[in-house]
């Protein structure tokens, strides 16, 4: 039997055992979809009020996910910042998840003293205190915070442009290389929404342009 990892506070409050207190989680969503923007959320929680629930976005559903969002909005600071298709394309995906945290965490109303960054790496140029997490998003309550307000927000953005470009099934895929979207790529072709770097896209637009005679 498989069990699920529970986040909790142990890092945050390490950090201000250390006299770091004002300390942001951050996390990311949307490196892997082919379409949209890489969408990256900074939470520094409130240790009265920590919503309870808090859990990596990928366990939670929607609707749970949307309410819990609601609550880390109302009782945390918090800032969802994105990197664009064009700036994914400048830049790659990788450089374009770190500017996406990095104007995340600008944007919250005072700089963190200290930054939980879930990953491996940490962006460079950031000019915190900042470790890297791994599996941050299961261990550590506010980079959980920090994951679901980046989902919410990121699905709700290719909700929209489910609306403004049809067929590519955005506002159930999220972008991803569904069997779905694939088929809307061949069949509709490429929309300005699309990273023209991923392998996919960047396919059909150069056979498009080897038949061009």
């Amino acid at each position: 039997m498989s069990t699920r990892m529970t986040p909790d506070y142990t890092l945050e409050a390490a950090a201000h055992a250390r006299g770091l207190f004002r300390v942001a989680g951050v996390d990311e969503v949307g490196r892997g979809p082919l379409a949209g923007p890489v969408t990256a959320a900074a939470v520094i929680l409130d240790p009265a009020r920590i919503p309870a629930g808090l859990a990596d976005s990928k366990t939670l559903s929607p609707a749970r996910r949307d309410a819990l969002a609601a609550e880390i909005a109302a009782c945390a600071e918090c800032c969802v910042a994105h990197a664009s298709p064009a700036e994914i394309d400048r830049l790659n995906i990788l450089q374009a998840t770190f500017l996406a945290m990095r104007r995340a965490l600008a944007g919250l109303a005072t700089p963190p003293d200290h930054v939980l960054i879930d990953g491996n790496r940490l962006p460079r140029e950031l000019g915190l205190s900042a470790e890297a997490v791994v599996k941050g998003d299961a261990r550590v309550l506010s980079i959980a915070a920090a994951s679901i307000l980046a989902k919410v927000a990121r699905d709700r953005i290719m909700v929209d442009l489910a609306q403004q470009y049809p067929g590519y099934g955005w506002e159930k895929n999220a972008g991803y290389p569904t069997k779905t979207h694939l088929a809307a790529l061949l069949d509709l072709g490429v929309t300005p929404a699309h990273r023209r770097s991923f392998k996919p896209v960047h396919n059909i637009l150069y056979q498009d342009e080897i038949s061009t005679p």
